[in-house]
């Protein structure tokens, strides 16, 4: 199921901060019509940071409710009991995958780095994807560690967002052979690391183009390099765009803009700046991206 592409997907809130439930099921009923292999809720770009549990595990259930396509459900945390409450109750609500971000803040040895995974991966019954984004966590999940966790059962695939093809090729090496899959973190590398064998990407930038993305990610998987890299120029715009400020910032405000749910943002994260937005906007009507 580890192929294509998969939004990681914003939480929308109403304007009292609330969760907008309706307006979720409505981007999530969208989505599932574009051609995409599923989506990832609760992941950065959904805000988890700020969700309550309660809100977290609700959002789970209303994408598990209503997605047409496969739900990798964001579980991670620095804390291990709290990845794991997250995990098995992602599993129990139907998920189809967990993701689970490296511990954050507190930097663990590769011991407890492994150790945090097994844990999780052997107590509930849910295939885990690793996620590595070194720049937001302050810690890097190295090529072997990952080819290490990759031999414990129910660790099935990375989202690799270190911004290194070379750490993509190295985990690829490491883990041949074996069905653990690779895809990208990363909506600008996303072509030039499907070459080196990833499988598709978790992007931000399928939320607002995902037609685009989409006939990307296929055209790249059948071999037609002249296609891929035609749409890959075509997104580099808005790809570049939605990180214009901290994500995910400009991709929310670009959902306001195609009139999809969205809402504001919860502090710390505060609305974009009013040049920034107008460089957006420029370049949404250049490509004509409405939903």
């Amino acid at each position: 199921m580890f192929k294509g592409v998969f939004p990681a997907i914003i939480t929308p809130f109403k304007e009292d901060l609330s969760l907008d439930e309706e307006g979720l099921k409505r981007n999530i009923e969208y989505l599932s019509k574009t051609g995409i292999a599923g989506i990832v809720p609760c992941g950065t770009t959904g805000e988890s940071a700020t969700l309550t549990f309660e809100e977290h595990k609700r959002v789970v259930e209303i994408a598990v409710d209503c997605s047409k396509v496969p739900v990798i459900a964001g579980t991670g945390s620095n804390n291990t009991r709290e990845a794991l409450e997250l995990t098995c109750h992602a599993a129990d609500a139907g998920a189809d995958a967990a993701l689970l971000i490296t511990p954050y803040y507190n930097k663990p040895n590769d011991r407890g780095m492994f150790e945090h995974f097994k844990t999780i991966a052997e107590k509930c019954n849910i295939p885990i994807v690793l996620y590595n984004v070194p720049k937001r966590t302050g810690i890097d999940l190295k090529p072997e560690m990952v080819a290490k966790l990759s031999k414990v059962k129910n660790i099935v695939a990375i989202k690799e967002a270190s911004g290194s093809p070379s750490q993509v090729s190295q985990i690829i090496e490491q883990t041949r052979g074996s069905g653990f899959s690779v895809l990208s973190g990363d909506d600008d590398l996303t072509l030039p690391i499907m070459v080196l064998g990833a499988t598709g990407v978790v992007s931000v930038v399928a939320n607002v183009a995902p037609k685009r993305t989409v006939a990307m990610v296929e055209a790249m998987a059948k071999g037609d390099l002249e296609k891929a890299r035609s749409l890959h120029y075509e997104l580099a715009p808005l790809v570049r765009a939605m990180f214009l400020e901290t994500n995910p910032i400009p991709v929310k405000t670009a959902q306001r803009f195609l009139d999809m749910a969205a809402g504001p943002l919860r502090l710390p994260l505060a609305a974009m700046a009013p040049e920034k937005e107008k460089i957006l906007k420029e370049i949404l009507d250049r490509l004509g991206e409405r939903a």
